[in-house]
């Protein structure tokens, strides 16, 4: 027969068992409250840092590209030596509405028109009317026609490391064509609409987003998967040169890439006009490059121009 001592031992065991198993329960539940209030300002903290990043705090969203603000970004010099100092341009907030004429006169016949887009690409017309001012194209090469179907242009050098000595970023960069992942890529582009149409003129920047003076223009449509020329315009008239320049015999470069024109190509001269419609808040132009210039409202205008049946000469 156990005695009353023992009785009493095991009594205050089962007694510290009992507490113990309730302070266990207790910090349990301690724990998956900590978790769950954790879990909950993590949910809330992610919430809030997706509403910020997406604007739901601000009364509008301010990009340099929708705010209409030009960045400059100074390049270094010191690291490339194909730079050429012509200041930078003095505004940051450039007209954002109509077109801007640009003028391309080559040795390879006649002059090529372009209609820069001020809705799409303010910054980058800025930048070209800038180094026109310069005569910073002025006899320079077209140094490249490359395997896309464009002459590639605007670079003193004729490295294709060459521009001024600042940058600025890409305005208006095609969206990647949406592909059945199922379809082989190169039949899916063919079928899909390019997105660079002959005609185009895109800025080019080394490296890809640090724009500056180099542009293409492409004679053929072009579509990749994986778009990074910012269209800054399109050819209004003159593509007759633009194609017989493209159908130039190729030669090595100085880097032993067959890429080089036999003969050169030189752009005697480069000029930006005034911008057109900068003023005007009606329709703005189309960022499609393919599409043409608006039809005229003349009512006199009864027949097309004898040199104008393509619907682009006369246009600047």
């Amino acid at each position: 027969m156990a005695s009353s001592r023992d009785r009493q031992r095991k009594l205050a065991r089962a007694k510290l068992d009992r507490q113990m198993a309730r302070r266990a329960a207790a910090a349990r539940r301690k724990r998956r409250i900590r978790a769950g209030v954790g879990a909950g300002l993590a949910l809330l903290l992610i919430a809030g840092g997706s509403a910020w990043a997406l604007g739901a705090f601000e009364g509008e969203p301010e990009t340099p590209e929708a705010a209409g603000i030009c960045t400059w970004t100074p390049q270094d010099t010191a690291a490339n030596s194909n730079l050429t100092d012509v200041g930078m341009p003095e505004t940051t907030d450039p007209p954002n509405r109509g077109v801007q004429p640009m003028t391309i006169t080559t040795n390879q016949g006649e002059p090529i028109t372009v209609e820069l887009n001020l809705a799409a690409a303010p910054c980058a017309a800025a930048n070209f009317a800038h180094l026109a001012s310069r005569n910073f194209f002025d006899d320079t090469t077209c140094h490249e026609i490359t395997d896309e179907g464009a002459i590639l242009c605007g670079d003193p050098s004729g490295t294709g490391q060459g521009g001024p000595t600042y940058s600025y970023f890409s305005e208006n960069v095609p969206v990647s064509p949406q592909l059945d992942p199922s379809a082989d890529p190169t039949e899916a582009l063919a079928d899909h609409p390019p997105l660079y149409p002959a005609g185009t003129v895109a800025a080019v920047g080394v490296p890809q987003g640090t724009n500056g003076s180099q542009f293409k223009i492409f004679f053929e449509d072009y579509t990749t998967e994986f778009p990074s020329y910012p269209i800054i315009g399109k050819v209004t008239s003159g593509m007759d040169t633009v194609e017989a320049i493209g159908a130039l015999p190729l030669v090595n470069n100085a880097a032993g890439a067959q890429v080089k024109p036999e003969t050169d190509v030189v752009i005697q001269s480069l000029t930006v006009g005034e911008p057109i419609g900068a003023d005007e808040t009606e329709a703005t132009p189309s960022t499609d490059p393919s599409t043409s210039a608006p039809a005229t409202t003349d009512p006199s205008a009864t027949e097309p121009d004898a040199e104008g049946t393509d619907g682009t000469a006369g246009q600047s």
